[in-house]
């Protein structure tokens, strides 16, 4: 019997996709959200020997299986990823056994873009690889997704028709209003990226800037930019672990997406370097994504409902806040932990900080992630050419199912403004306006 009518009646059709299979055969159903291409055995060992999300991430990185359809609304498909064990149909199983042989569930070699990491957790050796894991893919390939601005974080949109340049900018422009940045301050921004924040805040703010990264090439890439922009005497890019800052103090301090890295462990420490580093009532703004508390599922309706629950159970419980998707721990953020954002406010409060203000821009995230799903889908060729097909599909589908994460309200994203208030002085004024 041909292989895929076979697979769909081992998965009890519990996916919503038409099969195409490496032997020509082919299902078809009304309700298909996609067409899901097996073009190897070796891709249906890894659908059927790791049920679930593992198992598609591993067929999907490896080319071993192709998702044919708008991958942003494939995914937003809850049972896409909701079948496992339970879904395998034994009868169907044993036939589709005796068509290609036992190995077919015997699960083959990860792809080689499956990371393991070794040492301490959080350590700085550790910390040092898991950036370099994530960022040293290549300055280029980077340029592709995030365009010209070269912000890899959450842009602030005030129409989802502006361009996502613009949208950057205001982002940066609304971090240094928060900041409060003025001319001749000493700016410190923690996981500076290639130099975006920095740049703005000396060109559009006339401050003294520090920019501190992991990333050798990001650095090299800051740098350079700096360098371009005639801002060397004023912006100073180093490779450097924000624990081993000791050039303080600083007017404000700046966290844009770099506190995911930081890990439940290390966040005391974090939060008591930096508030070392400031002068008093300095400014802290901490950009950051943050899993949810504890969501309420029978809010949502459906598919969605279905898809919310799988996301809040990856992404913590009472007892981990760890991130346990397969997909982001294994591929993208090898160590990366979210925080409810009240865990964090707590422990600002309680290691010296006080907390004024905080902003949610979960929705701006997913507009965000669009823009450079697009970009990486407009770029394919050159994206392929610039770090392997496998890395470029582990962004793909990592980006694209990171917006939907975001749409679901599955994580979000906040920031979060403090002071280091002394002797009650918070050099705040009575109503701050961003």
């Amino acid at each position: 019997m041909a292989i895929a009518p076979l697979l769909d009646q081992a998965l009890r059709g519990a996916l919503p996709v038409r099969f195409e299979a490496y032997d020509g055969s082919s299902t078809d159903r009304a309700d298909a959200v996609a067409t899901i291409r097996i073009r190897s055995r070796e891709g249906l060992a890894r659908f059927l020997s790791r049920p679930g999300e593992l198992g598609v991430v591993r067929a999907y990185v490896s080319g071993d299986i192709d998702i044919e359809g708008d991958l942003l609304e494939v995914l937003a498909n809850g049972s896409m990823l909701e079948f496992g064990l339970s879904s395998i149909d034994p009868r169907a199983a044993a036939r589709l056994v005796r068509e290609t042989g036992p190995s077919v569930f015997r699960s083959p070699p990860p792809p080689p873009e499956e990371i393991r990491l070794r040492g301490g957790i959080h350590s700085r050796s550790r910390d040092a690889n898991a950036i370099s894991h994530h960022y040293d893919v290549g300055n280029e390939f980077y340029e592709l997704v995030l365009g010209p601005s070269l912000v890899y974080s959450c842009a602030v949109w005030t129409d989802p028709a502006i361009s996502l340049e613009q949208a950057q900018a205001d982002k940066l422009d609304l971090v240094c209003r928060k900041l409060d940045l003025q001319p001749g301050q000493r700016l410190l921004d923690v996981g500076c990226g290639w130099g975006s924040m920095v740049l703005h805040a000396a060109e559009r703010y006339g401050v003294n800037a520090v920019g501190i990264t992991l990333s050798a090439e990001q650095a090299e890439r800051a740098t350079k930019r700096v360098h371009d922009a005639g801002l060397s005497d004023r912006i100073d890019i180093r490779v450097q672990d924000y624990r081993d800052v000791t050039d303080g103090p600083f007017d404000a301090i700046s966290s844009i997406g770099m506190f995911e890295h930081v890990g439940r462990k290390r966040m005391e420490e974090y939060l008591r370097d930096l508030h070392a580093l400031l002068v008093p009532e300095g400014r802290l703004l901490n950009h950051a994504i943050s899993r949810p508390g504890y969501p309420q599922p029978d809010t949502l309706i459906g598919n969605s409902r279905q898809l919310a629950r799988r996301l809040a159970n990856a992404i913590g419980s009472d007892h981990t806040s760890k991130v346990q998707s397969a997909l982001i721990e294994r591929y993208v953020f090898p160590d990366g932990e979210l925080h409810e954002v009240g865990v964090l406010i707590s422990m600002m409060q309680e290691n010296g900080f006080e907390v004024r203000h905080v902003e949610s821009l979960r929705e701006h995230y997913d507009l965000t992630l669009q823009r450079w799903v697009r970009n990486l889908e407009a770029n394919w060729d050159e994206a392929v050419r610039l770090v392997g097909e496998g890395r470029a599909r582990v962004w793909l589908l990592y980006m694209a199912a990171s917006a939907v994460n975001f749409r679901l309200g599955g994580v979000q994203i906040e920031q979060v403004l403090a002071t280091r208030t002394t002797d009650g002085r918070s050099g705040m004024p009575l109503r701050p306006s961003f």
